[in-house]
Parts: structure tokens; sequence; C-alpha cells
């Protein structure tokens, strides 16, 4: 079933004091520019990455060398399966989207790995 959830990511609560440390982040206005643009590179070719079907993944999210090695370490050692891999390639590309990147980078993928890591500390015995 979690294989299903795009994203998964564990939230620790904050000290009072980190709170208080806190610096603002990007503003609204902001982070809404850049998904836009996230958008629109998606509509141009063709689909929204969450839509993005099984064929088209290989074209929208090629991965080079580098990328390929951590797919597979992924999957051989943190058993992922077909699906979370697909998933992770589609929050990958849209990751490269907001950033405006062309190409999914090895920090991208592994960014989008690391939203699943979450999945296989949940499974466990018992």
């Amino acid at each position: 079933m979690l294989d299903r959830i795009d994203i998964q990511i564990e939230v620790p609560a904050l000290t009072s004091r980190e709170l208080q440390a806190a610096f603002p982040g990007e503003s609204s206005a902001v982070v809404r520019a850049r998904v836009l643009a996230a958008r629109a590179r998606q509509r141009e070719r063709g689909c929204l990455n969450a839509l993005l079907p099984p064929s088209r993944l290989e074209e929208c999210c090629a991965l080079d060398q580098a990328g390929r090695r951590l797919v597979a370490d992924a999957v051989d050692r943190g058993g992922l399966s077909a699906r979370a891999v697909h998933r992770a390639m589609r929050v990958a590309r849209t990751i490269a989207d907001l950033a405006g990147e062309e190409h999914i980078t090895v920090c991208a993928l592994a960014e989008a790995l690391q939203y699943r890591a979450h999945e296989g500390r949940r499974i466990g015995p018992g």
C-alpha cells in the first residue's frame, strides 16, 4: 500500500529554541512562480509528471549512468518495487523541473529516493 504514496517524510518536532531561531523561507509568490514554471515545462512535454505513463518514463525521466546505478542500488539494497521506482522517477523529474533543470540530476534522483526511504523504516517485523 505504501508504494502508492509518492512522498513520505518524517518530520521531527522542533524545540522552542529551533522555532525561535528559524529563518524566514521563500515567499509564497516566489514558490508559486517556480511551481507555475515547472508545470509549464511539464505541459510542454505533453503530460504532467504525476500522470506520466510508464511507457513515457524512459523518454521524460532519462537517467545517466550514475542515476541508473543509484536506482539499481535502491532496488537491490532498499527493496523498492518497480512501482516505487517509477514514482520516485516522477518525483525526481518534478524536483528537476522546480530547479529549472532540463535533465534529472543524480541529486534530484537521490532526493526523490530519500522521500521513499521512510517507507522502508515503517515496514518491519510485527
